[in-house]
This record gives structure tokens, C-alpha cells and sequence, in this order.
């Protein structure tokens, strides 16, 4: 197992002062990100331009996948005040661009869609120049759940699939692929404009061909969008890495993902799902507007 982080991780440290605009609104707010919960390593050059990727349902996740630096337990009621507050951040920061996820909440009947719902809707009517990414979790496969997140336009819907079949048992044991899958393709039933977009964790111990089989799955599930990051373990009671991949490696997936048909690829060590989401939007946007002419 690998130990140390190779020289491609190394970042610049932000001065003092830089993170405090994006700390301050989201302290006043009462606002979670997956940045901070999620230890994101890109979090301090997210939050020194002003942008974050805001966590609702709060910071409490159902699911006790061994990869994830959220919090995991029973978590409280939904804070009905968080639609609102998030459309203010998002006003507040000047977002042109929003990217929205959330814990998996197992314990609500509709997996918190419907919060979801309501955070799409204020953010389209308090800015309205503002597109909205929603990275959703799978609703224990409810299906009009998925649905219910599509009826209200969000420019993109994302569903990170994660990893590969063989290591689903280890990395997510309460969630399944198929189902992971199923959410992707069903929002693509209902309405086949709507972009999806889906994302693998690398360095879990996967081959070369199990990736490719993953990315073939995602394009045959209707998957326009694709990022791919390297995994690094938030402790040492997480699942361990199995192996830094170069960036040669990484880069080697592009031209193969494009061949499949996905409309845009980021695919990267640092690269996480919230990962140049705007941009990969409009390469999405521009594909379909080809295709279209």
C-alpha cells in the first residue's frame, strides 16, 4: 500500500486571510460543505476564489461507505431555513455556477428530493443567471425521487458511481451499483435533454479494464459528463490507498471516454466531482447543440 503523497500533490499554501469571505458566510449561514466535510484537498484554492460546494441535509450521512470523511450516524431533521440560505450564499458570493450535494439521508422517506427540489427552485428564482449542479445520492432507489429532482431543471445531475463492481462490498457496502447506475439512466428516461454526469474515485485497487468497463456502463446509462480523481484515504481508519496513479495514466482515460461519447472528461489526481463544473457544462452544452445541427 502506498504511504506517501508523490510530488504532483503538492499545492500552494494560502496566505492568512484569503479563505476568510467564504468562511464567514458560510459560519453566519449556517451552511455545510462537502470541502470541509469531506476533507477535499482542493478545498483552500476553491474557497481563496470565492466558491464552494455547498452540503445540504446536514452534515450527518446514513451510509457508512469506508472511503468518506463525512460524518456518519443519525442525523437530525432537515433545517427547512437551508434552501433559502444556500440561494443567499449563492447571490452573496456571486456564483454563476452552483454545485449542490448532500449526505445520504436513508432516513427520510424521500431521501431528501424533495430539499433538494427546494434548493433548485430558489436558486433559479433569487439569481436567475445561475446554472445548478446537483450531485445527488442513489434515494435507495426510489425512483420518483429522481424524478421528482429532474421535474425542477437542474442543468446538470450528477450521481458519482464511484468506484468499480468488484469493490463495492469494501468501498460502498450499503449502496449498489446497478442501482448507482439505474439513477443516471432513469434520469435520462424521464428527460433525455437533462445532462448526467458521474465520477470515479482511482487507486483503489482497480485495473485499467474494470475503469473501462465502468465508463462503458455510465455511457450505456446515458452519462454525458465524466470526472476522474485519485482516492486519498481522509485517516488511517479509512479504506488505505492502494496506489498513486500518474498523471500520464490519468490523462491515457481522456481519449478513451470521448470514443465512448461523453460529451466532456476531467481526469486528474486533484480532480473531484465539482472539478471544473461549469466548464465541462458547456463542453456538454456545445456536443448536444452539434448534434442537434
Amino acid at each position: 500500500m502506498e504511504k506517501r503523497l508523490p510530488e504532483w500533490f503538492k499545492q500552494r499554501i494560502p496566505r492568512a486571510g484569503e479563505m476568510t469571505k467564504v468562511t464567514a458566510l458560510l459560519n453566519e449561514l449556517e451552511l455545510n460543505t462537502v470541502c470541509q466535510s469531506a476533507m477535499c484537498p482542493n478545498m483552500y484554492q476553491c474557497f481563496t476564489r470565492n466558491t464552494a460546494t455547498f452540503m445540504i441535509l446536514g452534515n450527518v450521512c446514513t451510509r457508512n461507505c469506508t472511503f468518506c470523511a463525512v460524518n456518519k450516524g443519525l442525523p437530525n431533521k432537515p433545517d427547512v431555513r437551508e434552501p433559502s440560505h444556500v440561494a443567499d450564499a449563492v447571490i452573496r458570493l456571486g456564483l454563476k455556477y452552483a454545485v449542490i450535494t448532500s449526505v445520504t439521508r436513508d432516513d427520510l422517506p424521500d431521501g431528501g428530493a424533495s430539499h433538494f427540489r427546494n434548493v433548485i427552485e430558489l436558486i433559479h428564482e433569487k439569481s436567475p443567471g445561475t446554472g445548478v449542479e446537483v450531485l445527488v445520492p442513489d434515494f435507495a432507489g426510489n425512483t420518483s425521487a429522481v424524478q421528482s429532482v429532474v421535474a425542477v431543471n437542474p442543468e446538470v445531475l450528477n450521481h458519482n458511481i464511484e468506484t468499480i463492481p468488484r469493490l463495492y462490498s469494501a468501498i460502498r457496502p450499503m449502496a449498489s451499483y446497478r442501482q448507482s447506475l439505474e439513477v443516471l439512466n432513469h434520469a435520462k428516461q424521464i428527460k433525455p435533454a437533462q445532462i448526467t454526469k458521474s465520477g470515479i474515485m482511482l487507486g483503489l485497487g482497480e485495473s485499467r479494464d474494470e475503469v473501462l468497463e465502468v465508463m462503458r456502463d455510465l455511457r450505456q446509462s446515458g452519462c454525458d459528463l465524466l470526472t476522474l480523481g485519485q482516492y486519498l484515504a481522509p485517516s488511517s481508519s479509512h479504506h488505505p490507498v492502494h496506489i498513486y496513479i500518474h498523471p500520464e495514466e490519468f490523462s491515457s482515460y481522456i481519449e478513451p471516454a470521448l470514443e465512448m461519447g461523453f460529451a466532456a472528461v476531467a481526469s486528474a489526481p486533484m480532480v473531484r466531482s465539482s472539478y471544473r463544473a461549469e466548464e465541462l457544462f458547456l463542453q456538454a452544452v456545445k456536443t448536444a447543440n452539434k448534434r442537434v445541427s
